[in-house]
Order: structure tokens, then sequence, then C-alpha cells
């Protein structure tokens, strides 16, 4: 966490404000709210956990929070800009500069190896080839990846598929990691290394890591647990206290 991120009197600045935010999809003439007015803080250096039933609006929440969706109603502070007030191209380059994405589907591409899929978004930002693929290396490295490194995608299991996307999420050192049910689909020795990489990712770089899930096993390593129903926050609880 640097300086800037402490305020006066001590505690954190948030990283994330959500402001009333309100979202519905429609179906015809069929109208479904799926967010009732959120209002929240996400905090730096720390792994904040969205939890509830199918349907309670996690996934819509946190596709809000990261850029991905507008809101029908409601505001969305990130790292102090005013997210939905940016035109499409300041918009998509906040995310760029600042965002790493971790989705259950992987994403990854077909005909790229392991160390091309991490070193694909410093290319994109501008690196030079010899400096991203030794960034690269590392973070394979650190997700325990280094022997399958030049695999391609239908070459590696769901767990190191896992791995790889978490490894190009987090190459770039984002301020902001978010994750969208990152363990679901892992036994229970990826999911411990899933878990582990994102406490990594909040303690060591003070990244600001928010995931939703299904999974009880996110639960209890998380620093904070927001539960959602209905579109609503019902209860919001940090571990150890």
């Amino acid at each position: 966490m640097t300086v800037s991120e402490v305020m006066e009197d001590g505690s954190a600045t948030p990283a994330l404000t959500a402001r009333d935010i309100h979202r519905a999809y429609t179906t015809g003439n069929m109208v479904n709210p799926v967010l009732r007015g959120i209002s929240l803080h996400i905090y730096p250096a720390e792994l904040t956990l969205v939890v509830g039933p199918s349907g309670s609006g996690k996934s819509t929440l946190l596709a809000i929070l990261s850029g991905l969706l507008r809101p029908d109603q409601g505001e969305v502070s990130a790292l102090s800009t005013d997210l939905w007030s940016l035109p499409q191209k300041r918009l998509d380059r906040f995310r760029q500069d600042h965002c790493g994405f971790i989705f259950q589907g992987f994403n990854l591409f077909s005909a790229l190896t392991a160390i091309e899929q991490v070193m694909l978004p410093l290319t994109y930002m501008g690196w030079q080839e010899d400096r991203a693929r030794s960034a690269a290396e590392r973070y394979l490295d650190e997700c325990g990846l280094s022997k399958q490194r030049h695999l391609r995608p239908l070459e590696l299991s769901g767990g190191e598929k896992q791995r790889v996307a978490i490894a190009r999420a987090l190459v770039k050192e984002p301020r902001l990691v978010f994750a969208d049910e990152p363990t679901s689909a892992l036994d229970g020795e990826n999911g411990q290394m899933v878990i582990a990489l994102l406490h990594r990712s909040a303690r060591t770089h003070g990244a600001t890591v928010l995931a939703v899930s299904h999974d009880p096993r996110l639960m209890k390593h998380a620093d904070r647990v927001i539960h959602l129903e209905d579109g609503r926050i019902i209860r919001d609880e940090r571990n150890g206290n």
C-alpha cells in the first residue's frame, strides 16, 4: 500500500467505491432487476470476496466495478477516477493500464503458447520483447508453470490453464485484480494454489483483489466477505473480526 492510499487519520483510501448502483436486464416486456442500490468501498492490499446464490448479481457487480458493464444508475470511482464518466477509449486505456482480469473460462488463445499468452498484455502496453519475455517467465515460474511455458492450451490441464490466465492477469502488476469464479472448476490442490496467488498479489504488490465465487474454500482465505442476495448486500464481514 502506497502513502497516497492512506488518509490523514491512518485509514486506507478505498481503491473502488460504488454509489447506489442499479442494473436490470430486459427480456421482451419483462424487466428483471439484478442490482438494487449497491453501495460499498473496496480497499487495497486485501482479497475481497463477493458470494451469493446464482442470480444474486455477483458477476454483474464485478463487471460494473471493472468497467466492463455500464450501470443503469449510480457511480463507480476506481483509483479516484469516475469510471463511467470516461469516454470509451479512455475507459479501455484505464482497464489496460490498471486492471487484471481472471475469467472462469480462461479466455486463452488456442494458437499461443503459455509464455506468449502472458506476454500479450505487456506487448499491448508497448514493452520491448526481451523485457516482456523476462517478466512472463518470472510470473509463470511463480505460478508453478516454468516447465509448461512452451505448451499451448490443448496441451494443458484445467488447473494449468487457470494458472496461465492468472499469470497473464498479474504480470503487469495491476492495481486492480478482478476474478470471476477463479477456483470453481479446479481440484483442491490447484484451488489452493490459485488462492495463494491471489493473496500474494494483494499482500506483496498491494493490489486490490475482488473475486466473486460459489466456492466455499475461498471464504476462509478472504480478508473480507460480502454476501449478496436478490441484488442487495445482506452481510459484510471481515475474517478475524
